[in-house]
């Protein structure tokens, strides 16, 4: 079980002036304990749970090129990305340039979008459901064969490119992972199955039934696809609990792991995170270590 670090609260009390120093100290302290990934939002307004639109909001992939310069280990990557924000060559040159600044530890994190509000207010584009959907695939597909090391012409039904050339490529090879976030039966879970190495679910207080259905429907969507189903990394968003400690997370995450899940993304929204929150998250991580270690070596 991996645990990762979601960031979106950008509003410490220091002000603007002080996000940089608290990023830095946050990236660090990442990069120095168990955390698989530091995750940002992408988003132009601030619409996490318990904040206003107007609190501050970085825009992601200048953030995680920070975060590149900071880090040694750790990986690199948004939560998500809305297929309709960039056209696909802007997209598919923001994550190698992070994978290459980075070392090799890019993600393309992706979504097809959905918020309405945000669209509205900052006059960004936001195409019907239908149409997200399609969009989404055909950067998937564009992303994929540019990352090849061709640059050969690309012609779908959005997005035309003569000679999409990527200089330098991705350091990961063949490409850099890619994460599609959202749970739709028909058409996300289905894109996973084709084009994903991971998926991401979200925490719902059902006991895991929804968690159990949808990587049920994940695997028939695998098995259609010729695609293994183990060959992709399962991932779910879950908030840090207010006074949860290391051991409480710990026993949260044993949960989701009996359930399928790989990779837990701990958000914190309503308020900023802090050092401290990442020790507890870290000691975490090292708990569900030693009872992954204890397990194999029990035989279980």
């Amino acid at each position: 079980m991996r645990i990762s670090l979601s960031i979106s609260n950008f509003s410490w009390t220091g002000g603007p002036a002080e996000i940089p120093a608290s990023l830095e100290r946050l990236v660090r302290r990442a990069d120095e304990g168990r955390f698989d990934t530091v995750w940002v939002t992408d988003h132009l307004l601030q619409l996490a749970p318990g904040t206003d639109p107007d609190q501050e909001i970085l825009e992601a992939y200048s953030t995680l090129g920070y975060f590149a310069a900071l880090t040694h280990r750790v990986r690199l990557g948004t939560m998500v990305t809305a297929a309709t924000f960039r056209a696909p060559m802007l997209l598919v040159k923001a994550v190698t340039t992070v994978d290459v600044l980075s070392r090799g530890r890019a993600w393309l994190g992706i979504g097809a979008g959905y918020h309405q509000f945000e669209a509205e207010s900052t006059g960004m584009f936001l195409p019907p459901t239908a149409e997200r959907f399609e969009r989404l695939e055909e950067t998937l597909q564009f992303a994929l064969q540019t990352w090849s090391g061709g640059d050969d012409p690309f012609h779908g039904k959005y997005f035309h490119a003569e000679r999409p050339i990527n200089s330098p490529n991705s350091v990961s090879r063949p490409h850099p992972p890619i994460l599609i976030a959202g749970a739709g039966e028909q058409k996300t879970l289905r894109l996973v199955a084709r084009y994903a190495q991971a998926c991401n679910l979200y925490d719902i207080p059902d006991n895991g039934k929804t968690i159990t259905h949808k990587l049920g429907v994940l695997a028939e969507h695998c098995a259609a696809a010729d695609r293994s189903f183990d060959a992709i990394e399962k991932t779910v968003s879950t908030h840090l609990r207010p006074g949860e400690t290391a051991a409480e997370l710990a026993a949260r995450a044993a949960g989701f792991n009996d359930l399928g899940i790989d990779h837990l993304v701990v958000m914190k929204t309503a308020a900023p995170w802090k050092v401290d929150d990442l020790d507890r998250l870290d000691e975490a991580a090292e708990q569900v270590e030693h009872l992954r270690h204890a397990t194999a070596a029990s035989g279980g």
